[in-house]
C-alpha cells in the first residue's frame, strides 16, 4: 500500500497535465479570435455607416427669368398713341429717364398743353417705367421678386397724399395682372384726375400714368377718358416687354 500512494499520485498527476493544456488552450484560441473578429466586424460597420451618412446635399436651383431684356421706354408705345394721349406734346418722342442701368431700369414721359384759345388749355402727362428683375437664389425668381414689387407699388399709389374719390379695379388682358388706381389730386388750383396702372408680365414690372387738366375755363378731362387712355397705352407697354424679348 506504501508503493501504490505514490504511484497513484504520479498516474493523477500525468492525467491531469493534458486536461489543463486543453483548457487553457481553448481559452487563448477563443480569446485571441473572438476579440479580432469582433474589431474588424465593428470597425466595418462604423465605416459604413459614416459612408452612407454623407450624402451630398443637393444644389439650390431657382425659376428661370422669363424675360432679360426691357423694350426701348419711349418706343414701348406707338407714337400715334402717345400723340392721341398728349396732343401738343413738347417732345412727341418722350422724354427717356435717366438710368445707369438700362437692362433693369427704363422710362419715358411726354407732357404738353394744347391751348385752344378762348376756349381753355388741356393738359396732359403720360409716363410709363419699366423694371426688370432677375433670378438669384438668395432672393428668389424674377417672377416672384416682380410680383412682390407690383404689391408694394400698388400700395404706394394707393397712399398718394391728397388723393380723393380713389379707387382699384383690376385690369383684363393685360400682362399676368394688372390693377389701375383711379384718383383726383388738386394742384396749382385745378382737379387733376389720375388714371395709374401696375402691371406685370413674368419678371418685369410696368408702372404707367395718365393725367391731365383743364385750364382757363376748360373742362376737367372726363376720368373714364383718362382711364380708357391709361388702359390702352399700358397695354401696349406690357406688350413691348415681349416683343422685345423675341
Amino acid at each position: 500500500m506504501q508503493r501504490s500512494a505514490p504511484r497513484l499520485t504520479r498516474i493523477l498527476a500525468a492525467a491531469a497535465v493534458p486536461v489543463m493544456l486543453v483548457v487553457a488552450g481553448c481559452s487563448s484560441d477563443s480569446g485571441s479570435g473572438g476579440g479580432d473578429g469582433a474589431g474588424e466586424a465593428g470597425g466595418a460597420k462604423a465605416t459604413a455607416s459614416a459612408t452612407a451618412s454623407v450624402t451630398p446635399s443637393p444644389t439650390p436651383t431657382v425659376e428661370p427669368a422669363k424675360f432679360a431684356k426691357l423694350p426701348t421706354a419711349c418706343k414701348a408705345i406707338a407714337a400715334k398713341t402717345t400723340a392721341s394721349l398728349v396732343p401738343k406734346a413738347k417732345n412727341e418722342n418722350g422724354t427717356a429717364a435717366a438710368s445707369t442701368d438700362l437692362s433693369h431700369r427704363s422710362g419715358c414721359s411726354w407732357n404738353g398743353l394744347d391751348d385752344k384759345g378762348v376756349k381753355g388749355s388741356q393738359y396732359r402727362w403720360l409716363d410709363v417705367s419699366f423694371y426688370r428683375y432677375d433670378s438669384e437664389v438668395s432672393l428668389g425668381s424674377g417672377q416672384a421678386r416682380a410680383q412682390e414689387n407690383f404689391t408694394k407699388e400698388l400700395g404706394k399709389i394707393q397712399a398718394t397724399a391728397g388723393a380723393k374719390t380713389l379707387s382699384t379695379a383690376p385690369v383684363a388682358g393685360v400682362g399676368d395682372e394688372a390693377k389701375i388706381v383711379t384718383y383726383t389730386v388738386n394742384k396749382t388750383g385745378e382737379d387733376f384726375p389720375y388714371a395709374s396702372v401696375v402691371a406685370r408680365s413674368g419678371n418685369v414690372l410696368v408702372l404707367l400714368s395718365y393725367n391731365g387738366a383743364g385750364y382757363a375755363g376748360a373742362p376737367v378731362p372726363r376720368a373714364k377718358t383718362i382711364v380708357e387712355g391709361a388702359t390702352k397705352a399700358a397695354k401696349e407697354a406690357v406688350a413691348s416687354v415681349a416683343a422685345a424679348n423675341k
